[in-house]
């Protein structure tokens, strides 16, 4: 049996990033396919050196995102799955912004259509950072080092992968060692991703592995031969 259950994927993003390049591929990762993906950004995690700037320049990327149909070639953001999935969402950000959190931008939701959304000084208590929120929606919180980001990043049930941006070699392997994941992307987000990849999860996301190699031998039948031959 092989099983991939859903994340709640943070990224990291270090003081020394470009930040640039980072807001670009945050915006990718928490908002394609409307943020319906089990590896799309949920939790972004920002030194507190770079955190204004890097979320006022994520906001206004965020907010460039033209929502519609997914027909039209410049739509980015399209409906949910259903208006039932919409609604959730919609109200775990009202819960969120009831019990202290800021709305930077989103957050309104017109049948099966739901903003992008961006949340920060969120409970962690909120359902939207306990659970897998598969949806157009990603909170923002600023740490102070990078241990103390590792230890919040792990702080979830779910264990599908992460995204560490940093320069920081050390700080790569130190990653790579102590976040409970399935898998580790340095320099980009936890949502890229290519068929043949090893891709899976631990704790609550799940259990195998896929990738050509790995359904290959999952789903072939071992078989056995023993051969007892007299002296």
């Amino acid at each position: 049996m092989v099983l991939e259950l859903g994340g709640n994927a943070p990224v990291i993003i270090d003081e020394d990033a470009d930040i640039e390049d980072a807001v670009q591929r945050v915006v990718f990762g928490a908002f394609y396919q409307s943020g319906q993906s089990c590896i799309s950004v949920q939790r972004i995690l920002v030194h507190e050196k770079i955190y204004n700037i890097f979320r006022d320049k994520l906001i206004v990327e965020t907010k460039k995102l033209k929502m519609g149909n997914p027909k039209e070639e410049s739509t980015f953001i399209g409906p949910m799955i259903s208006e039932q999935e919409a609604t959730r969402l919609e109200g775990w950000i009202n819960s969120a912004l009831k019990n202290g959190a800021r709305l930077l931008c989103g957050g309104k939701r017109k049948g099966v259509m739901l903003e992008a959304t961006l949340l920060e000084n969120v409970s962690p208590m909120e359902r939207v950072c306990t659970e897998e929120a598969f949806g157009p929606i990603a909170i923002l919180a600023p740490f102070s080092s990078f241990d103390e980001a590792l230890k919040e990043a792990n702080q979830s049930q779910f264990g599908l992968q992460a995204g560490i941006f940093t320069r920081d070699i050390y700080k790569s392997m130190k990653a790579w060692d102590e976040l409970e994941v399935g898998g580790v992307v340095i320099g980009d987000v936890p949502s890229w991703r290519v068929d043949n990849m090893p891709y899976g999860g631990v704790k609550e996301s799940g259990l195998g592995r896929e990738g050509v190699r790995f359904a290959m031998e999952d789903m072939t039948e071992i078989r056995m031969l023993v051969l007892r031959t007299k002296n």
